[in-house]
């Protein structure tokens, strides 16, 4: 595969002239994991310690070649409104917290690289959980202000 820019590939990517009806969070999740499945062995970086950042500096974060690098170089996923590949971005777009950021890419559960296999798998567990949550879940959905990263 050959590597590119975000602004190389933004200049030659387009997008077919049909509209396509807007896509659910989870649907884009699913698009998501069914890219980073595409090629299971791929070796993609993490992002470091996001838990300590500040939520201004978490936002900002970005690396190349990382599972949301994956997510932007999709012309589907920019049709439906992904427009870059920082952390804060992929979290606005994907309709996710901060924990389920942490648990699809920080370096503290992978290491400096992860395999696409591994992030893929860790998409499909989130949206699983969010099928079936448990009563810790619930519970904690329902607790306000003890959210990861309020």
């Amino acid at each position: 595969m050959k590597y590119q820019t975000v602004e190389q590939i933004q200049a030659v990517a387009t997008l077919h002239d049909e509209v396509m009806p807007p896509m659910s969070s989870r649907e884009r999740l699913e698009r998501w994991a069914t890219l980073l499945g595409r090629e299971p062995e791929r070796r993609l970086t993490t992002l470091h310690e996001t838990e300590l950042r500040t939520p201004r500096l978490r936002d900002t974060m970005r690396g190349d070649n990382s599972p949301i690098a994956v997510a932007f170089a999709d012309p589907v996923l920019r049709g439906q409104g992904l427009t870059g590949d920082t952390y804060g971005e992929a979290k606005r777009f994907f309709d996710v917290s901060d924990r389920q950021m942490h648990d699809i890419l920080c370096y503290c559960h992978f290491g400096e690289t992860m395999s696409a296999r591994a992030a893929a798998l860790a998409i499909r567990r989130m949206i699983a959980a969010e099928d079936r949550p448990g009563w810790f879940t619930r519970l904690w959905r329902n607790l306000p202000g003890l959210r990861y990263g309020a």
